[in-house]
């Protein structure tokens, strides 16, 4: 029994709570292998469900880089990697700014700013964005990088950003999975020197990470057959729906 291991015994999740995890951890990786964007954050309203809210960011973080770390090797071969020095850079000032501030602002206020701003970049002509050249993907990847400390789940801004930059479906998929890699990295590292404790859930983080890799390798075989038209509408349906979310759960802490 898995509960009874180890290195999932600190965790005090009952064995099939473990197994549905993992699972999870598979879906919704193939899930954003096929479409670029989605499973951060559904796997983040499954982990909320069973997982305390002061484990559940640094839990999910680190999940989730390691799921998109498998599919930005698995992919390594259209990384747009000009773009992802521009999404660095505001990742590493982001994360300094938001660690400093991780329990100074309200969670609604984040998602609903959040939330605006992926609309506004998914929806705004590609004129006006391309006048803006590279200085809004750097300004997008701090403020979600700052964001990324308090609501976890970021993917659609990043997503938004370089889905404007890049026409190509495999090029967005890769640059992102490698975008979030980095931008998770530097969460894990942050929330490690506030004080979290990761060897508690390394057993449940490694089962993840590798069934998110099996899902990585089931959703990557869609992309690859997929119509690049139905892509880009699949890809601007699916993340507008999720910053709506993003946009209600914001609004609701209002309430």
């Amino acid at each position: 029994m898995l509960e009874a291991l180890p290195l999932f015994a600190n965790t005090q999740l009952d064995e099939i709570t473990l197994w549905g995890l993992i699972f999870a951890s598979y879906c919704t990786s193939a899930f954003t292998a096929a479409f670029g964007i989605g499973g951060g954050v559904a796997l983040l309203a499954i982990l909320g469900m069973v997982i305390p809210v002061t484990t559940l960011i640094p839990l999910h973080g680190t999940v989730q880089m390691g799921s998109n770390a498998g599919r930005a090797w698995h992919l390594r071969s259209h990384i747009r990697w000009r773009l992802i020095g521009l999404l660095l850079v505001g990742s590493v000032v982001g994360t300094i700014i938001g660690s400093q501030i991780v329990v100074a602002l309200p969670d609604a206020v984040l998602k609903i700013i959040l939330a605006l701003f992926v609309l506004t970049i998914t929806w705004l002509p590609t004129p006006r964005l391309a006048a803006r050249g590279d200085s809004i993907v750097t300004v997008g990847a701090l403020i979600a990088a700052i964001a990324n400390m308090f609501v976890g789940a970021t993917g659609p801004l990043i997503a938004a950003l370089i889905s404007s930059r890049v026409a190509d479906r495999k090029q967005v998929v890769a640059t992102h999975a490698t975008a979030m890699t980095l931008s998770h990295g530097l969460k894990i590292i942050a929330f490690g020197f506030i004080g979290f404790v990761y060897t508690d859930w390394l057993g449940l983080i490694g089962a993840m990470i590798l069934s998110g890799y099996l899902g990585t390798l089931t959703g990557s075989k869609l992309l690859h057959i997929m119509d690049e038209g139905l892509f880009r509408k699949a890809f601007r349906v699916v993340i507008t729906a999720l910053a709506l979310l993003m946009l209600a759960g914001g609004l609701k802490g209002f309430l």
